[in-house]
C-alpha cells in the first residue's frame, strides 16, 4: 500500500469526493485509511454503568484505500505515483540494481525507495 500515516490524501470516489484531509489511521491488513474529518459517522451509544449519560457519538469511519490518491502540492489535485529509487546524487532510478550500478556497488544504505509522482516529478516523503 503507498498510503503512509500523515499522508495529505483525496478521496476519488463516494459521497466524500474530491475533499482532502490527512491520514490518521492505515490498516493494511483491511487496506483501509481513516482520514481526518472525513466519512463521518454518527454512533448511539446506550447508557451504561460506565457511561450514564449515553448519547450520539460522531467518529470518522474508514474508506478503502483505493478511493484516495495522495494530494499533490503543485498539482493541487490527487496524482498517481510509483516508485523508485533514489542514488547516492539524488537521481532517480527505476530499480535497485540501476542505482547501485550507477555508482560501482557497495553502500546500500544511501539508496531510498520513495514514492514519486511522474506528471509533476514531486517526491512524496
Amino acid at each position: 500500500m503507498y498510503i503512509k500515516t500523515n499522508d495529505v490524501v483525496q478521496v476519488i470516489a463516494g459521497k466524500e469526493k474530491g475533499k482532502t484531509g490527512r491520514v490518521l489511521r492505515v490498516d493494511r491488513v483491511r487496506n483501509r485509511v481513516v482520514v481526518e474529518g472525513l466519512n463521518v459517522v454518527k454512533r448511539h451509544r446506550r447508557p451504561t454503568a460506565l457511561d450514564p449519560q449515553g448519547g450520539i457519538s460522531e467518529k470518522e469511519a474508514s474508506l478503502d484505500a483505493s478511493n484516495v490518491q495522495l494530494y499533490s502540492q503543485k498539482l493541487e489535485r490527487g496524482v498517481r505515483v510509483s516508485y523508485r529509487f533514489e542514488g547516492q546524487g539524488g537521481e532517480f532510478h527505476g530499480t535497485r540494481a540501476a542505482a547501485l550500478a550507477s555508482f560501482g556497488g557497495g553502500a546500500l544504505e544511501r539508496i531510498r525507495k520513495v514514492r514519486f509522482c511522474a506528471k509533476s516529478g514531486e517526491v512524496f516523503e
